[in-house]
């Protein structure tokens, strides 16, 4: 059995085999649009790592090769002295669950690797040599050991006194961190960028069957025993200057269905602090200011897979000194308003017929159609305002963890108040009614989940902190169990549970219920979720 597939246009594997991220890749190379080059371990080899313990027989051959011929097409050497090469290493499970399952970056930084990075002849910049290592070990202590991202962060704020800002700060935080590693995993970080590898991937298929990916996936309905595929890619380094950056991107507003690019930006850091929602991003439209190019490119690359899709798509980039890569793409996945309007848009455009449409819009979702706003107050009452980040508007009490949070909704709706989510919050998040967190933007973990999920949510509240069992927002401390209400439209954080209107109806949903009743012959004025369901009904007798 074949355990390695490569990235190319010309591969015929299924996303069954090689997982729905890297069909996506394959889609972009496909398309012309600029990808790292790497490899895909199947789900396979998953399924045979998690039946027997260990990696399959094989593989190690497979990875060897692999690797040589990465090696041979970017002319570099993983954990090399000579021009080292880095790589991603990530999951990818047929169906998408954002977050669920480990990642690492900049793999095969050795020391030796990093000695050379640095260098006159690679980039001259220690700082970023050192930056680029201390991810890795970040990325590779969150997926080997029980570390996690906060625990890491106290180790290098005690070595750096909170401020790494020159090289001998980061030097002594990566001795700190290295050391911690040692000490939790009982044996040094290996310096081989082979074994680093195994080890990796082997992270990688083992977070398939944690309890936030589990919890994941039975909310989802995805079934258990697909297992995950793993891509390893070249990086691309957002962080390696001012022309350098990371963002995601949708081809229209998940929020509205309008069709504009939507999405954030960081500049001069890397992916994963856009998805965690550690870092205060920037509307994606700055990129158009800073890198015009950069923003041409990515308009062109929106616009070539939504038509491929005839579907609104989201992507993942990285441009690094001023280039533009993909590291990620796929359709879309609109819910409520958004739905409808993405559905009539699409169906005026051309590119869709009107029954497709009717048949891409569930009961659900219009059932989720009409938005639901907070009443206007003038500013009394609110709390704090932040990005919304999904509609609706939810009241419940402020639970400040997962456990809390599952805890208290046995006795009625929460509301999950976190610094930022992260995968280990996906406990909280199911059976919370509403999300709100100090950071993060539209793009984030707690957005993307509470989209999925259809649960309203509020990122990136200004002068929000969550201490312990306690929220402070607006000059107040509020205990957790204290009664809040969000707006996952405008943003809004206020004290209680204040009255809530109901927009008009919008008239994309008009539109979309006269097709629903031209095509099932009902005049009788039934809810709008009945109406459409009568449509499918007539659809599936008469394709």
């Amino acid at each position: 059995m074949r355990w390695i597939h490569p990235l190319s246009p010309d591969t015929g594997e299924t996303a069954d085999v090689i997982g729905g991220k890297a069909y996506g890749l394959v889609l972009l190379r496909r398309l012309g649009l600029p990808v790292p080059p790497g490899f895909v371990i199947g789900t396979d080899a998953c399924r045979a790592f998690l039946r027997d313990g260990r990696l399959p027989d094989g593989l190690d051959d497979e990875l060897a090769v692999a690797v040589a011929a990465l090696e041979e097409t970017t002319d570099r050497r993983l954990g090399g002295p000579g021009r080292p090469l880095a790589v991603s290493v990530r999951s990818g499970a047929r169906e998408s669950m954002p977050g669920m399952m480990t990642t690492i970056l900049n793999l095969g930084l050795t020391a030796a690797a990093t000695a050379a990075l640095e260098t006159e002849t690679e980039t001259d910049d220690t700082r970023f040599a050192l930056d680029a290592r201390l991810r890795f070990l970040y990325g590779f202590a969150t997926a080997t050991t029980d570390l996690t991202a906060e625990a890491l962060d106290a180790v290098v704020n005690e070595a750096t006194g909170h401020d790494p800002g020159d090289a001998r700060r980061l030097s002594r935080a990566i001795h700190e961190v290295e050391a911690a590693i040692g000490r939790r995993a009982g044996r040094p970080v290996p310096d081989d960028a082979a074994e680093q590898l195994r080890l990796a991937v082997a992270a990688v298929f083992s977070s398939w069957d944690t309890p936030r990916a589990t919890t994941y996936r039975e909310l989802h309905a995805i079934p258990h025993d697909l297992g995950t595929a793993v891509i390893v890619q070249a990086m691309v380094f957002g962080n390696r200057d001012d022309r350098s950056g990371t963002g995601v991107a949708f081809s229209r507003d998940p929020n509205t269905g309008e069709p504009v690019p939507f999405g954030e930006v960081l500049f001069g850091r890397q992916g994963e602090d856009v998805v965690s929602g550690r870092s205060s991003t920037l509307p994606l439209r700055d990129l158009a200011d800073r890198e015009p190019e950069v923003w041409t490119a990515l308009l062109d690359a929106l616009d070539r897979v939504e038509a491929h899709h005839r579907d609104t798509c989201y992507l993942e980039f990285t441009f690094e000194a001023g280039e533009l890569w993909l590291l990620q793409a796929r359709p879309g996945r609109f819910t409520g308003a958004a739905a409808v309007r993405l559905a009539t848009d699409l169906a005026d455009e051309g590119v869709i017929g009107r029954h497709e449409a009717l048949l891409r819009v569930s009961p659900h979702d219009l059932r989720h159609a009409r938005t639901r706003r907070l009443a206007a107050t003038g500013g009394a009452g609110v709390l704090a305002r932040g990005l919304g980040a999904c509609p609706g508007v939810v009241a419940g009490r402020v639970a400040t963890t997962a456990d809390g949070a599952v805890r208290m909704a046995a006795e009625g709706p929460v509301i999950l108040v976190r610094p930022e989510t992260s995968p280990l919050d996906m406990r909280g998040i199911a059976v919370a009614a509403g999300i709100v967190t100090a950071r993060g933007g539209p793009a984030s973990h707690a957005a993307i989940v509470a989209r999925t999920m259809g649960k309203p949510a509020v990122v990136g509240v200004a002068g929000l902190t969550v201490t312990g069992a306690s929220v402070r927002a607006g000059g107040q401390v509020l205990p957790e169990g204290t009664l809040i209400s969000i707006d996952g439209t405008g943003g809004e954080v206020v004290l209680g549970s204040p009255s809530v209107t109901t927009a008009a109806t919008d008239p994309h949903l008009l539109r979309l219920l006269e097709w629903a009743d031209e095509v099932s012959g009902d005049t009788s004025g039934r809810p709008a979720d009945q109406r459409l369901h009568a449509a499918h009904a007539a659809l599936r007798r008469h394709p």
